[in-house]
């Protein structure tokens, strides 16, 4: 059953998990979109609470500090929209307290993703399924993100038959914890520390000068959570079940951005320049592919950015129609906090 609240025109805004760093996020991107909140309430774990972070402003909400308040059911009384990145648990556990006060919980954990009732969303792409949700609107994987903004134009020009996907995933998605153990564990290896003195407590091995092909758990078929998630998320929100997509993914030791090194299959001939033509004109791409002058996406280069970014576009000549490129997109931003937001902006009236 579909959502019959009405949306107001300034709403209500809470940031479920406002000192993490996909919450930090969601206030920044708050501002930079100047989202028409009313109100924009910081909510996170008792131990935060009572603390203070920044906000710049936006919509009715002036610039200034946001005190934190501690997550519980009565703390959503009078919100419209909750943005959550506390983890899952802490989604489920909220979920019906949020959806019981009226609220459109917009949730950045797994929690929801595969529901039946729950829409998974990338506005660039399925936008129009916004419109059945039932009080709970799901923030698909970073990851999967970047690669299906990609994928759509490409797949209008004919549907996809397979994908395959190798990621190089920045340590933002593990968290803040995760990007301070890069940057400490990098400084200690460079002093000489021993490597069985290391901190590793965000990784299942040392990250600095280091790739880890392990990303959530493993699976009884040998791959990762992190890889499903890429291949049934993409099914749902492309809206095809018959796309066949095989993931690697691998944790770099980059701070923010993900990279994907993606080869795709269509049923019919898509040239490279008919590829080139319609990813410049899509929504939220940014083609940046000059070879000849060293031109391309780099993760270190793009933090902070909203685009997914799109370079290195050639002919897969191992498979009849076949397409390859390089794509980077901010995690925090648009693999999280700005997607989200973007999602927020489509409930608005």
């Amino acid at each position: 059953m579909a959502w019959m609240k009405e949306m107001p025109a300034n709403p209500v805004v809470a940031v479920a998990g406002a000192t993490g760093a996909v919450g930090q996020e969601f206030l920044r991107v708050l501002h930079d979109v100047d989202f028409p909140a009313s109100e924009v309430r910081a909510l996170a774990s008792a131990r935060s609470a009572g603390k203070k972070v920044p906000f710049a402003g936006c919509g009715l909400v002036p610039a200034g500090d946001l005190v934190v308040q501690e997550m519980t059911p009565t703390a959503f009384e009078g919100v419209d929209i909750a943005l959550f990145s506390a983890g899952g648990s802490v989604s489920k556990e909220m979920r019906d307290a949020v959806v019981a006060a009226g609220a459109v919980m917009i949730d950045n954990s797994s929690a929801f993703r595969m529901d039946e009732d729950v829409p998974l969303v990338v506005p660039e792409v399925n936008p129009k399924d916004v419109a059945w949700h039932s009080g709970v609107i799901a923030n698909p994987n970073c990851s999967t993100i970047q690669m299906v903004v990609a994928l759509k134009p490409l797949y209008d020009l004919s549907p996809i038959k397979r994908v395959v996907v190798s990621t190089y995933q920045a340590a933002s998605g593990a968290g803040a914890p995760a990007m301070a153990e890069l940057y400490d564990q990098t400084r200690a290896f460079l002093d000489g520390t021993p490597e069985d003195e290391l901190v590793i407590d965000a990784f299942a091995h040392r990250i600095s000068f280091n790739c880890i092909p392990h990303i959530d758990v493993f699976l009884d078929d040998g791959s990762t959570k992190e890889e499903w998630k890429m291949v049934v998320e993409t099914k749902k929100i492309m809206g095809d079940e018959d796309i066949q997509v095989s993931a690697t993914c691998v944790r770099v030791p980059v701070l923010r951005c993900h990279g994907e090194a993606i080869n795709v299959e269509f049923a019919d001939e898509v040239t490279v320049d008919a590829a080139r033509t319609a990813l410049e004109a899509a929504p939220g791409v940014v083609v940046m592919d000059d070879t000849n002058n060293k031109v391309y996406p780099m993760p270190g280069l793009l933090a902070g950015t909203d685009g997914t970014f799109i370079g290195r576009l050639r002919q897969d000549p191992t498979v009849p129609h076949g397409i390859a490129f390089w794509n980077v997109a901010d995690q925090i931003r648009k693999g999280a906090a700005l997607n989200a937001v973007q999602i927020a902006q489509l409930l608005l009236p």
